[in-house]
């Protein structure tokens, strides 16, 4: 069974808004950016087993790829899959649904940085 959760979103938004957008959409899942790179438009957080009161379980990472269609257009690549806890990738043992959970939260949340900024 694939714990990994994968989906490509657009905006109709430059690089620089989606970051920032991306960053307050991890803040408020509770989640820690471990890794950003806005040259090669990598970004990486980890998700701990409780969100907001909500106690999923399990731990997840997400990755995050931006590509540029153009100056007001930005492509997202995520992939969303659960981590043990010092962070490698389960393959077995991790509960259904979870990343894709984590996922509609994540987008959910994109939408609503993107409408305050």
């Amino acid at each position: 069974m694939a714990y990994t959760v994968k989906e490509e979103k657009t905006y109709a938004h430059g690089k620089e808004t989606i970051i920032t957008a991306i960053s307050g959409a991890i803040d408020g899942l509770e989640g820690n950016m471990s890794k950003i790179d806005p040259e090669s438009g990598l970004i990486t957080a980890k998700f701990n087993k409780t969100i907001r009161g909500n106690v999923l379980g399990d731990r997840t990472q997400i990755e995050i790829e931006l590509f540029s269609l153009s100056p007001d257009e930005t492509k997202l690549s995520l992939t969303v899959y659960p981590i043990n806890p010092i962070g490698q990738k389960l393959e077995f043992g991790a509960r259904k649904g979870i990343s894709r959970k984590i996922m509609t939260w994540f987008l959910a949340h994109m939408d609503h940085q993107l409408k305050t900024l």
